[in-house]
């Protein structure tokens, strides 16, 4: 019989030395207190409904081969496994990532509103205070087409690197 390296968090079996088990991808569950490991996917979703995660999937890892490397483990802290390379040599990690969407960019649909995207009182707040000139209500609707130009080039940029959020340097220079 296969030495003991751990006791499943869930139903208390003995994983092996060298034997897959598997560990929660939740950053709290892989503490080095918590230190939760499952002899199964099955033993893993027993823990979801007190652990309360937003999102979570089971991560598979490898036990230590010998008694010597679970020690050198334990001495070190890493525990069942932090982000990288714990686990004891065999660690296998599995990072989904969508893979970037390269679709051209439609014009607003005519259905679309098209509102003006300005906060006029501050523009002429604006013009105002740089040139003591005065501003038309007609140069609003120019100055919307322009922000939504430059917004739609900012959402290919996010989109071109595989993000959903728009950031600063997805914005456009214009000099």
């Amino acid at each position: 019989m296969p030495e003991t390296w751990r006791r499943c968090s869930a139903c208390k079996e003995p994983i092996a030395l060298g034997a897959d088990y598997y560990v929660c991808s939740v950053s709290t569950c892989q503490r080095k207190r918590t230190g939760l490991a499952f002899c199964s996917v099955s033993c893993w979703e027993v823990h979801l409904p007190g652990a309360n995660h937003r999102e979570a999937w089971a991560l598979e890892r490898v036990a230590p081969k010998t008694k010597r490397e679970a020690d050198a483990e334990a001495a070190s802290g890493s525990g069942s496994g932090g982000g990288g390379g714990g686990g004891g040599g065999g660690s296998r990690r599995r990072i989904v990532r969508p893979e970037p969407v390269q679709r051209k960019i439609k014009a607003p649909e005519p259905e679309m509103p098209r509102e003006v995207l300005i906060v006029a009182s501050r523009l002429k707040d604006y013009i105002r205070a740089r040139s003591t000139y005065n501003t038309s209500e007609n140069v609003l609707d120019p100055l919307s087409d322009i922000i939504r130009e430059i917004c739609d080039e900012a959402i290919t940029n996010a989109r071109r690197e595989g993000r959903r959020t728009v950031l600063d340097r997805d914005i456009p220079r214009r000099t």
